[in-house]
């Protein structure tokens, strides 16, 4: 991988010198369950470019802070809601969720509701936690679009075919 993009930033007639984002996304029935994508833009030759990277739970992605620095904001983010490991990251720790928050919500097997119900305590008159525990069933998936699915409609009454 960072051969790959250092030869797409530095080569001549490639020059793509911008991350534009780093996103991941999550295929819970895939074997290869997480796809990283990288954006890539040059802005000479007016092209973009996306490199994804499929791998599994314990697979660890290598960074690329050193080619583009704009990836250390982006590879901590994926870390957090995730779980992707990037290894050799300088500084890989939570971003957007608390310090004490347990899992990665944007994993498709994470409970809808979370694990931890925060909520104000009138008796208390403060902030508390609670742990929730109840049984969740593990959700399907169907990633088959509604539009791509078309059925023959027949009316009757003037004998036309709908699509």
């Amino acid at each position: 991988l960072l051969d790959l993009l250092t030869f797409l930033k530095n080569h001549v007639l490639y020059q793509y010198k911008i991350l534009s984002s780093i996103s991941g996304v999550d295929y819970p029935l895939k074997k290869k369950r997480f796809e990283v994508c990288y954006d890539l833009l040059s802005v000479i030759y007016n092209s973009r470019v996306r490199v994804k990277v499929c791998l599994n739970e314990l697979t660890p992605v290598e960074s690329c802070m050193d080619i583009y620095s704009a990836a250390n904001w982006y590879e901590r983010e994926i870390w957090d809601l995730y779980g992707v490991f990037f290894k050799n990251h300088k500084d890989l720790r939570r971003i957007l969720t608390d310090y004490g928050f347990e899992g990665h919500p944007l994993r498709k097997d994470f409970p809808l509701s979370g694990y931890v119900e925060v909520k104000y305590s009138e008796n208390s008159k403060r902030v508390i936690s609670e742990t929730l525990e109840f049984a969740q069933e593990y959700r399907v998936f169907d990633f088959v679009s509604p539009w791509s699915i078309t059925k023959d409609i027949s009316d009757q009454s003037s004998n036309v075919l709908v699509k």
